[in-house]
């Protein structure tokens, strides 16, 4: 992936994704660990609800997403989309206005190293491992 200047390498042999959805939160993350177990980045996407079906995790996306590096640089991404689907009917003010405050929201907290699962996300993934090998 390129972020402006910055090349990253999301996915490889030995790497790792770790999906968390939260429920009665408007947002999942996916964190990509590296072959080595050390976290690329924090792919949080902005969503309507986080639920399951058949125990299968799923969300409703909402076009807005956020990057968290390791360094702490947060990149905002896709506003153009969230946009273009409120311009074209496809989702309502409410859902826009939703989308917007849990970006700044999770944004906010983030600064105040108050955002749990990012937090959570090596302890969990090192869960799940230690579950699968047993």
């Amino acid at each position: 992936m390129n972020y402006g200047e910055k090349k990253l390498c999301i996915v490889d042999n030995g790497y790792i994704w770790l999906q968390q959805f939260p429920l009665e939160k408007n947002h999942s993350i996916t964190t990509m660990f590296d072959a080595n177990g050390e976290i690329i980045q924090w792919y949080i996407d902005i969503c309507l609800k986080n639920s399951t079906e058949d125990n299968v995790p799923y969300m409703d996306d909402l076009f807005l997403d956020l990057i968290l590096l390791p360094s702490g640089e947060m990149i905002e991404k896709d506003a153009d989309e969230l946009e273009e689907a409120y311009l074209n009917g496809i989702i309502d003010k409410s859902l826009y206005d939703l989308a917007w405050c849990e970006l700044n929201n999770i944004k906010r907290d983030i600064h105040k190293d108050e955002f749990k699962l990012v937090n959570l996300s090596k302890q969990h993934k090192d869960i799940l491992l230690n579950e699968s090998i047993s």
